[in-house]
């Protein structure tokens, strides 16, 4: 099977090129940076070809492409796809490249996947993969790539692209968005000179938000922007963070206390092992 990735100078694009590689596959890569190209190509050990070459060869085509490049990608490739391929995306958001992929690739059979995981996994073994079949081919597809990933031990699940947008808008977005602010407060608080004397929370939250700021700004841009209804949980985080924020400043101890013994009982019955978080929160720490 040759597989052709579009973005394969990527990160994740070096990612799957080698990891189909290892697996036998026959891959070929292409991309807009012709130099970051044959840099790819060379360090993973495949070959590198122009767009309409690659989408040509491949028996599947893979779109390593940010949301906001992937109507543009998609228009261009289109010509080139054929009735036989399967096209697959790995975006991190799924109803709006499902639905251009639908437009485009009207013949092919395509499926939208998210690797739940970034390219510093060295494997794909316990990862989470979601795959968003919207019709009977797609979904058959979608079996099929299923029981491949999981020989590898990936964990797979299937949803609609709708249903898998609003879980992320929690899972990335708002966790993101946290990270984010968080970072961005540590900053103005003379990070510098108190991150020396930080316990396990601290460091936690400051590799929570470094890893965060680290980040390519366009892609979290587009993560930020393009899931439904980040607005409405930004605002409700907003909201939470000034009703806390005010029974501190009025220094009212019971209504503290109150909220948080709330705040255990919703998140026991979300978890019931919550309370062993704290211990997860060391293993997590010994790894730093």
């Amino acid at each position: 099977m040759k597989v052709a990735i579009i973005g394969g100078a990527g990160k994740m694009g070096r990612w799957f090129a080698r990891f189909l590689k290892e697996d036998g596959k026959n891959v070929v890569i292409c991309g807009r940076d012709e130099k970051r190209l044959r840099e790819a190509g060379k360090e993973v050990g495949v070959a590198v070809a122009t767009v309409d070459e690659a989408v040509k060869s491949g028996d599947a085509v893979l779109l390593s492409v940010p949301p906001d490049k992937f109507e543009v990608v998609a228009r261009q490739i289109s010509p080139f796809v054929n009735p036989k391929q399967i096209v697959i995306d790995i975006a991190s958001i799924k109803q709006l490249p499902v639905d251009i992929m639908h437009k485009y690739f009207t013949q092919a059979t395509v499926l939208g996947t998210h690797p739940m995981f970034g390219p510093g996994a060295k494997n794909i073994s316990g990862k989470n993969v979601i795959l968003t079949p919207t019709n009977t081919a797609e979904t058959a597809l979608a079996n099929r790539v299923k029981n491949y990933l999981e020989s590898k031990g990936a964990r797979v699940s299937l949803m609609s692209p709708r249903e898998h947008d609003d879980t992320m808008s929690v899972v990335l977005g708002l966790s993101h968005f946290i990270a984010l602010v968080a970072g961005d407060t540590l900053v103005a608080s003379k990070l510098k000179k108190v991150r020396a004397f930080g316990g396990t929370t601290f460091k936690v939250l400051l590799a929570l938000a470094e890893s965060a700021a680290a980040e390519d700004p366009e892609f979290y841009a587009s993560l930020q922007m393009g899931l439904p209804g980040m607005d409405k949980l930004e605002a409700v985080f907003k909201e939470k963070a000034g009703e806390w924020a005010e029974i501190v400043a009025r220094k009212d101890r019971a209504e503290f206390i109150s909220k948080m013994k709330d705040l255990k009982t919703g998140l026991e019955k979300a978890d019931p092992d919550f309370r062993r978080a704290y211990e997860k929160l060391y293993r997590i720490v010994e790894e730093l």
